[in-house]
């Protein structure tokens, strides 16, 4: 068996289409419950990248044979010691070697722009949960790597929310939140709250739990979340976003997001939640999860499963999930590599 690897761009649009194929097999074939692989999200990395991101991308050959890809981040504004990785082998040529060899391939891309570590996922079974492969863990141990922290994904189903006892939650949380109101909008952030959302937004990194992760926070301003916003709506996911702004100072001190992708309308992730410090303990993050839910579900009434992840060790935000009715579906791994 001979295995060759190469660098690509999204110029090349024959690897652009052999790695598409192997990302949508390995995700059918891995993670039975997630939508399709969304070639419009796939085309979007090569053309309109995250802001301060370069992505590395090298497709492995076996005899020949589109069999593999390897997808390097390496940030440009901050944590410039540190990359991202996704690394996906054909379901049908694993335990060939593939991955090794765009592993070792990858280290060398890594050690040539300057990096120390790396970082990248792989999905485990729940005691209770659906089967998953053990190979993506064995696979980072294997390599060396150490796994730095835990996620679990949790799914909520539409049509068992407990609608009744959601209301009943949120009549008892509105008290503790006088002197705040909610404000809600669609895919772009007004411009009067944009300086707002980047200052919870660059939060995050500080606030969530990172466990053994050595990820600075990013350095986030107007100009930023503009540029995300770019290449999220290149993406093609539609965002519903609801604030909480505080009266006395006209603040939004809480955000919550849910989006959508373009493949398909019955998913959506519950993306970022984050109160401000300093306003914490009046129960926004229920209050904005809950309306934003209801937000999302006014506008996108065929959507029938939402999935989140949270740090297995973030006890708040995951009792908040568990309250709205999330479920553990599987457990994630941030494995994190030394170079």
């Amino acid at each position: 068996m001979s295995i060759t690897i190469t660098s690509f761009d999204g110029a090349d649009r024959a690897s652009v289409d052999e790695a598409y194929r192997i990302g949508s097999a390995a995700n059918d074939a891995d993670l039975p419950d997630f939508p399709p692989f969304c070639r419009r999200r796939f085309d979007a990395l090569f053309h309109t990248p995250m802001p301060g991101t370069l992505s590395l991308w090298a497709l492995a050959r076996l005899d020949g044979v589109p069999a593999g890809y390897l997808q390097l981040d390496l940030p440009q504004l901050d944590n410039t010691d540190n990359a991202t990785a996704e690394l996906q082998v054909h379901p049908q040529l694993r335990r060939r070697g593939v991955g090794r060899a765009l592993h070792e391939y990858g280290l060398r891309l890594l050690r040539e722009h300057g990096r120390k570590r790396v970082v990248a996922m792989a999905v485990s079974a729940l005691p209770d949960g659906p089967p998953r492969s053990v190979a993506g863990d064995a696979f980072a141990a294997a390599t060396g790597a150490q796994p730095a922290l835990t996620e679990v994904r949790r799914r909520l189903d539409v049509g068992e929310i407990d609608r009744a006892a959601l209301r009943a939650a949120l009549a008892e949380a509105q008290p503790r939140a006088e002197g705040y109101h909610s404000v809600c909008w669609q895919g772009s952030t007004p411009q009067e709250y944009v300086a707002d959302i980047a200052y919870l937004d660059g939060r995050l990194l500080m606030d969530a739990p990172m466990g053994d992760v050595q990820w600075e926070p990013e350095q986030v301003d107007a100009e930023r979340i503009r540029g995300n916003e770019r290449a999220l709506d290149a993406r093609g996911r539609r965002r519903y976003h609801l604030g909480m702004r505080h009266e006395a100072s006209g603040r939004l001190v809480a955000w919550t997001l849910l989006d959508l992708g373009a493949t398909v309308d019955w998913h959506a992730f519950q993306q970022i939640t984050i109160v401000d410090p300093a306003h914490r303990g009046h129960r926004l993050g229920l209050i904005a999860k809950a309306e934003n839910l209801h937000h999302l579900l006014t506008h996108e009434p065929a959507v029938r499963v939402i999935d989140t992840f949270n740090a297995a060790s973030n006890s708040y935000m995951v009792a908040i999930n568990e309250q709205l009715g999330f479920r553990p579906v599987d457990s994630w791994t941030d494995w994190q590599l030394t170079l």
